[in-house]
């Protein structure tokens, strides 16, 4: 069975408004279940707008009717003419000039979503240049206040096979360019097996925490002084003490 064009928008667009089984979308369009699911769920195909098969001539009304009664059922793909050696296209790409207003929001939600694709490969996805895409990248260009980001394939502007190869790729190429490890690094890491091995360290309580550095010098210093100050005193009593023992010279024995 051929595939349909713009297959991750028919599929967002039969999620949304048939009841067709994952499987049964899945199916249609080359994806995988998993997948189909992840679109149902939000999770995968994030701001894709939706593609009619049906307005667009990939399938009929009836075919989806019977796949609905029928959960066995396979979907049949539409003869398209104008889908006819999609698959072998070669050469630059073109944009008809009535798609050539869509390139900014199709760079914007490529820069948006995909960061890791570079320049030139913005460049080939969607037909526009380097300039355009730096000037989306860093806010500078004339109209960003207007553009909205929306995925090129469901623009038409480029196929989701593509668009997943170039992302692969990037990612491929991001992780291989990854800082790699030195020796002494390496060295400081602990296994498994040491960390559960170690001792586990002293926590203190939240409700004290802080009192470690508590002291009671304050204290202490305090109760010696006065001390030191009850001694003091009791000196100089004794230093004076009348003569002849405590009593006074003016009295008679």
């Amino acid at each position: 069975m051929a595939k349909p064009i713009m297959a991750r928008a028919t599929a967002v667009w039969l999620v949304d408004n048939t009841t067709l089984s994952f499987k049964q979308i899945a199916d249609f369009v080359e994806m995988h279940e998993l997948e189909v699911q992840g679109i149902a769920d939000g999770d995968v195909a994030a701001g894709v707008k939706g593609f009619d098969p049906i307005a667009n001539n990939q399938l009929t009304q009836e075919e989806i009717d019977a796949g609905e009664k029928n959960p066995l059922h396979k979907l049949q793909l539409k003869y398209y003419a104008a889908a006819a050696g999609e698959e072998k296209r070669r050469g630059p790409r073109y944009t008809p000039l009535s798609k050539r207003q869509d390139r900014p929001a199709a760079i914007y939600w490529l820069v948006k979503f995909h960061p890791e694709l570079t320049d030139g490969q913005i460049s080939k996805l969607v037909g526009t240049t380097k300039p355009t895409i730096q000037s989306i990248r860093d806010r500078s260009h004339w109209n960003i206040s207007n553009i909205q980001p929306v995925d090129p394939v469901a623009l038409g502007l480029t196929k989701q096979s593509e668009l997943d190869a170039a992302v692969q790729k990037a990612a491929a190429k991001k992780a291989a360019d990854a800082p790699v490890m030195s020796d002494d690094e390496r060295r400081k890491l602990v296994s498994t097996e040491q960390s559960l091995g170690m001792e586990a360290e002293p926590k203190i309580p939240t409700a004290i925490e802080g009192l470690e550095t508590f002291s009671l010098s304050m204290d202490v210093d305090n109760d010696e002084d006065e001390d030191d100050k009850s001694t003091l005193v009791d000196a100089d009593s004794l230093f004076n003490l009348p003569k002849g023992g405590g009593k006074d010279e003016d009295e008679q024995p």
